[in-house]
């Protein structure tokens, strides 16, 4: 909890001292967000279908995949916003 509250504390000096994002890194950054996490789920749908029509599994490894892969994104933009 201390850790917790000593991040926060870091983050608000850090903002004080730099101020707002331009817009322009903003948008980057959600765009950036974003890729992270559309990326991983198509990977994981292309792998899946491979799969599926290999072994004949119906969308048994697509839809495992997928959601892995959304897992896996969401995961790393939450890293990414908490090294921020």
């Amino acid at each position: 909890m201390a850790k917790a509250v000593e991040r926060a504390q870091r983050r608000h000096e850090h903002w004080l001292r730099s101020g707002e994002w331009p817009p322009g890194r903003a948008l980057a950054m959600m765009g950036r967000f974003g890729w992270t996490i559309v990326t991983p789920i198509l990977l994981g749908a292309f792998i899946g279908r491979w799969l599926d029509r290999s072994l004949g599994s119906g969308v048994f490894w697509s839809a495992t995949l997928v959601f892995l892969g959304a897992a896996a994104g969401f995961w790393a933009v939450w890293k990414r916003m908490n090294d921020e």
